[in-house]
C-alpha cells in the first residue's frame, strides 16, 4: 500500500491535540462546587453522563479517517515487462575414454563436467543452449533449445561408449559452429571441454577455428585434468578393478590458439572447484543486458474511508442531540 499525497498524514496528530485542548479548556471553565460527601457525586453521575465522554472520540475517529482519505491510500498491481536477447550457446563435451580419469575426486572428469555444465545452464534462463558430444567423431546430443529441463536430462544421458574412442576436437568445433551459424542472435558461443589433443576426425582444429571466426562464434576451450598423471580405472579380468596412472594429454598450446583465433579465452581446470570457477567466469563474460519496463495500476480506496467518517459524525450529532444530550 502507498499514498498519493502522503503529506496529509502529518495532520494525524491534530485531532488528538484538539481533543486535549478541549478537555483542558472545559476543566478550566468548570466552576468549583463543594460537596460534603464525594459519594453523593458518584451516585449523581448517571450512565448517560458517562457515555457522553464517548462523543468527542467519535469526532476524533472521524477526523482521523478523513485525513487518511485525503492522503489517498492505494494498492498497486505491479507489472514488469522484460526485454532481452539471449545468447546462443553450444556445449561441446568430450566423452572419450580418458574422461574416465578420476583426478576430480570423488568422481571422474566426465561426471564433474556434466554437473558443472548443468549448473551453468540453470544460471542462464534467457539463453538458447545446445549440446554436442565428441570422441572419435561428433554428433548433436541436443539441438539449440530454451527448454533447459530437457537439456539437463539429455546431459544426464551422456555416457562413455556412445562413440568410438578418440578425440576429434576439430569435428566438435565444426559441428557446434554448424548449429550456431544460422541463428539470429548477436552473440554466439561455443564452450569446448576436453582432456586430450586432436587425434581423430577429418577437420583440423585450426581450420575449424577459422570457420568459427567467419561465423562470428567465440570459442572458450577448457582443458580438463591435472597437469600430472591421473588415476585411471581399469577392469582387470584376473584382479578386478584397479587403477593405473594416465599421463596428462591436454594440448594447452592448441586450445589457446583456438581461443585467440575466435576471440574467446582458454581456461585450464585441474579440479572440480576450478571448473566451477571457469564456468562462473564464462557466465560473467557472456552476460546479456536485460531491459525492464515497469508500471503500476493503482486502485484507490480513500473514498471507502470517507463514508464511515461521515457516519461517525452523524452518530455523534444524533446522540448529542437525543440520548446523550447535555442539559443546561
Amino acid at each position: 500500500m502507498s499514498f498519493a499525497w502522503p503529506g496529509f498524514l502529518l495532520l494525524l496528530p491534530l485531532p488528538l491535540l484538539l481533543l486535549l485542548l478541549r478537555w483542558r479548556r472545559r476543566r478550566a471553565l468548570e466552576p468549583a462546587a463543594g460537596y460534603s460527601d464525594l459519594a453523593l457525586l458518584g451516585r449523581a453521575r448517571g450512565g448517560r453522563a458517562r457515555w457522553r465522554t464517548v462523543l468527542p472520540w467519535l469526532r476524533v475517529c472521524a477526523l482521523l479517517l478523513l485525513i487518511v482519505a485525503l492522503a489517498r491510500p492505494r494498492f498497486g498491481e505491479r507489472e514488469v515487462e522484460i526485454t532481452t536477447e539471449g545468447i546462443d550457446i553450444v556445449l561441446a563435451l568430450d566423452i572419450s575414454g580418458s574422461m574416465k580419469a578420476e583426478d576430480f575426486q570423488p568422481h571422474n572428469r566426465l561426471y564433474v563436467a556434466k554437473e558443472q555444465a548443468k549448473r551453468f545452464i540453470a544460471a542462464r534462463p534467457n539463453d538458447r543452449i545446445g549440446l554436442v558430444v565428441f570422441a572419435n567423431n561428433s554428433y548433436t546430443q541436443a539441438p539449440i533449445t530454451s527448454d533447459h529441463e530437457v537439456l539437463a536430462r539429455l546431459i544426464d544421458e551422456v555416457t562413455f561408449g556412445d562413440i568410438k574412442d578418440g578425440t576429434a576436437i576439430g569435428m566438435a568445433i565444426a559441428n557446434g559452429v554448424n548449429r550456431l551459424k544460422d541463428l539470429p542472435g548477436k552473440s554466439r558461443v561455443l564452450i569446448l571441454l576436453t582432456d586430450g589433443r586432436n587425434n581423430a576426425g577429418s577437420i583440423d582444429p585450426f581450420t575449424a577455428a577459422e570457420l568459427a571466426l567467419s561465423m562470428r562464434v567465440r570459442v572458450y576451450p577448457i582443458g580438463v585434468g591435472q597437469e600430472e598423471d591421473a588415476p585411471y580405472p581399469v577392469e582387470d579380468p584376473l584382479f578386478g578393478r584397479r587403477h593405473v596412472r594416465l599421463p596428462a594429454q591436454v594440448d594447452d598450446d592448441a586450445l589457446n590458439r583456438i581461443a585467440e583465433t575466435t576471440g574467446g579465452t582458454y581456461f585450464r581446470a585441474t579440479d572440480a572447484a576450478a571448473l566451477d570457477r571457469i564456468f562462473q567466469e564464462i557466465d560473467r563474460l557472456e552476460k546479456t543486458k536485460v531491459e525492464t519496463r515497469e508500471w503500476v495500476n493503482y486502485s484507490e480506496f480513500g473514498s471507502y474511508l470517507a463514508l464511515p467518517a461521515l457516519l461517525l459524525v452523524l452518530l455523534e450529532t444524533i446522540l448529542g442531540a437525543t440520548w446523550l444530550r447535555r442539559l443546561p
